[in-house]
């Protein structure tokens, strides 16, 4: 039975302001934020068309949620608002449409008052005609147009919590979160273990200075932190934004001290002092004058036409940023426009949020299953019912292991929150208890692989991961001949996933040896296979035994063996035959080869089944010793790098993955993986891991930027 206004409005508000209480208080939002847009936008159009049902304490008038009592009480001397939501480019218009006319209305009230003064006041004919004035109508664009916006100020919208610092005399002496806008709770402590927080502002600053902004966990520490949880065997953290607000509102600031947590600072509430400024942008531009931490991706525009340009840029770059973001926010420039434009109880009339499409969503989880990977890895995913979530719709989604599965508490017939950033794979974040059925049981992780052989899973100390370890397994086979044939290690053309999956089928092949023995004359009279295909899948397979013997290491898919590590086994030992033959402590003795690296490599080759399937190799003609081009095209280059290491964390400027690498080897150097007492230099692009930073900050290892990397392979000298 469908409910009436006043009986649904009633449930949005009780619902809407529990989902405000879990996320601002907290910090266990149960619903993803596109969920609660939803409800919000339910009750704010219910309420729109019945005017007479709105409540003065609708969460629709209200900001954020009342402190939690852990913390002592602040109260924001100038209230700390929240900001109203646009969520298509017709939406943006509008705001700017409504903000226009506001201000063309004060206008036309500001003449009609000094015509008062003066005593010119309008006869009746006079007031008909001025009913007909742009002006007075609201137009926007006609003639007697209504005064322009001026500038625009657009800033990322970040993904973190609302904080205010209060200076005095240019000393930090309090800070506080936003609360319900009108009272927050002391963080002082914690907000002073922030690195990029200030403690003390230059000479001649302001006597009081309330400075807004948003606290954030950057990506690099989130990661860092939930890798320090999995090893602990601890749940995974879900997301950026919650993990940093609980980290700010720990009881003990040396807990926050570790989380790794920045600021970003976008307006101030109380100041008293300083100089006067005419414009929000000139704002932003003292504050970073006096070290406070403001966004340089902030900019200033003419139009809204400008403004949806950066929307559309900060969609693009999304996930090209070290930090969390879900939306954009223009605000109208002027100081002077600002005052004039007011607020409503809850939001100021001359700023709107823009909020991207969403990355998490709500479902139905409707099974878990377990898929074997490439190296017998056994990863359990969601089958989920369709939903829309990050630019695609989603139907599967990985829950990593069985620790994450209990420790999320996710089962067969919950609705879950699901999460999908950009190009990464979805994944289960958590369920939603509040909607889980009575008696729902756990799920239980197999204890035999789906492989018809039906052979254990096991699960080794020190492990997050089951196994499949039947050299045999079917499962295992198809990813790891796809493994093989990939660009990055054998390279072979035309032998793509259905193909390897149709050959396993009718038997043709049993492992990735038998690759090279196919027969050609029986895949001919398959249907679908010309005389043109089976040449050129002939002649992609052909091509590939010449391949070197690192991308050969990469196809034999040794667990935890990657690109950079096939390398540098190939580069130390020459030959895979030296390599089969190596002890653990040999292959350990290799640069950025660890013990863990060095025992499974030397597990792999001891094993009878994957020495036959060598053997297989050898006897088709694959190469096995390193390959000695590149030799050849380094003896082109100056050794610049001869006897150095380098190891590089982020992204640099013209250069992938894997080129940075051989551009250091070209020159003679080293690439290894990971920071050692061995390394000569840690270079730090874009997104860099904060563990290689701090290993080698603690080694006293010379840490370089972009430019300072090009320098030394030009040179050979350390700036």
């Amino acid at each position: 039975m469908t409910k009436g206004p006043e009986e649904r409005i009633a449930e949005l508000t009780r619902l809407i302001r529990y989902h405000d209480q879990r996320y601002h208080s907290d910090d266990a939002s149960e619903i993803p934020d596109a969920d609660f847009d939803q409800l919000k936008r339910e009750l704010l159009e219910l309420e729109a068309a019945h005017p007479e049902l709105v409540r003065p304490d609708s969460p629709t008038q209200m900001v954020g949620a009342d402190p939690s009592t852990l913390f002592t009480p602040v109260e924001h001397r100038v209230p700390m608002m929240s900001l109203d939501n646009a969520f298509d480019r017709d939406e943006l218009n509008a705001w700017a449409e409504r903000a226009l006319r506001r201000l063309a209305a004060a206008r036309a009230r500001r003449a009609a008052e000094e015509s008062t003064a003066q005593g010119m006041l309008l006869s009746a004919d006079d007031q008909e005609d001025d009913e007909d004035r742009p002006e007075s109508r609201g137009a926007i664009g006609l003639e007697g147009s209504p005064p322009e916006l001026g500038g625009l100020v657009c800033e990322l919208k970040y993904d973190g919590l609302a904080v205010s610092l209060r200076y005095e005399n240019g000393r930090l002496v309090q800070a506080a979160t936003r609360g319900n806008g009108r009272v927050g709770e002391d963080i002082t402590a914690n907000i002073l273990t922030l690195k990029s927080v200030p403690h003390l502002l230059p000479a001649g600053a302001p006597q009081v200075l309330e400075v807004r902004g948003e606290v954030y966990m950057p990506l690099a520490a989130f990661d860092a932190l939930n890798a320090q949880q999995e090893a602990e065997g601890k749940p995974r953290y879900a997301n950026p934004r919650n993990t940093a607000a609980g980290s700010l509102r720990q009881k003990d600031p040396t807990i926050t001290a570790t989380r790794g947590l920045s600021m970003w600072c976008y307006s101030v509430g109380e100041v008293h002092g300083g100089p006067g400024v005419a414009t929000h942008s000139a704002t932003l531009e003292y504050l970073d004058s006096l070290g406070l931490p403001v966004n340089p991706e902030t900019v200033t525009v003419d139009s809204v036409n400008e403004a949806w340009e950066f929307v559309d840029q900060c969609e693009d770059r999304r996930h090209d940023l070290p930090y969390e973001i879900d939306g954009a926010v223009v605000k109208v420039d002027r100081l002077d426009l600002q005052r004039e434009l007011g607020a409503t109880s809850r939001a100021p009339r001359w700023a709107i949020a823009y909020k991207l499409p969403p990355e998490e969503r709500t479902t139905k989880l409707l099974d878990i299953h377990v898929s074997i990977g490439s190296k017998g890895k056994a990863t359990p995913f969601a089958v989920l019912e369709p939903v829309f979530v990050g630019g695609s719709t989603v139907e599967m989604a990985t829950l990593h292991n069985q620790d994450q599965v209990k420790a999320k508490d996710v089962r067969p017939g919950d609705t879950v929150v699901v999460r999908k950033a950009g190009d990464v794979i979805p994944e289960v974040v958590g369920s939603v208890l509040a909607e889980r059925p009575d008696e729902l049981p756990e799920w239980e992780f197999p204890a035999i692989c789906p492989c018809p052989h039906h052979q254990p899973l096991v699960r080794q100390e020190g492990d997050a991961a089951h196994y499949c370890f039947f050299p045999r397994c079917p499962e295992q086979l198809r990813g790891w001949i796809e493994h093989f044939a990939a660009r990055n290690a054998l390279d072979i053309e035309h032998l793509g996933e259905q193909r390897v999956s149709l050959f396993i089928d009718l038997g043709f092949i049993a492992d990735v040896g038998d690759i090279y023995a196919l027969d050609y004359d029986l895949i001919r009279e398959l249907e679908g296979f010309g005389e043109l295909s089976v040449a050129n899948l002939a002649a992609a397979i052909e091509a590939s035994k010449q391949q070197s013997l690192a991308r050969l290491l990469v196809g034999l898919n040794i667990r935890h063996l990657g690109d950079t590590s096939s390398e540098l086994l190939a580069d130390a030992f020459g030959h895979v035959d030296r390599i089969m033959e190596a002890s653990v402590e040999a292959l350990a003795e290799v640069d950025g080869i660890g013990p863990i690296m060095a025992e499974s490599v030397h597990e792999f080759f001891q094993s009878e089944v994957n020495r036959e399937i060598v053997e297989k190799l050898r006897a088709a003609g694959l190469n096995f010793i390193q390959d000695t081009s590149s030799d050849a095209a380094a003896e082109s280059l100056f050794q610049t790098l001869a006897g150095m290491t380098i190891v590089v964390t982020g992204g640099l400027e013209g250069y992938s993955r894997d080129g940075v690498g051989a551009a250091i080897k070209a020159r003679g150097g080293k690439s290894p993986g990971s920071v050692s007492s061995k390394t000569t230099a840690l270079v730090v692009g874009e997104n860099p891991g904060a563990s290689k930073l701090e290993k080698a900050e603690k080694l006293g290892i010379p840490v370089l930027n972009e430019a300072q990397f090009q320098e030394l392979i030009e040179t050979g000298t350390l700036p």
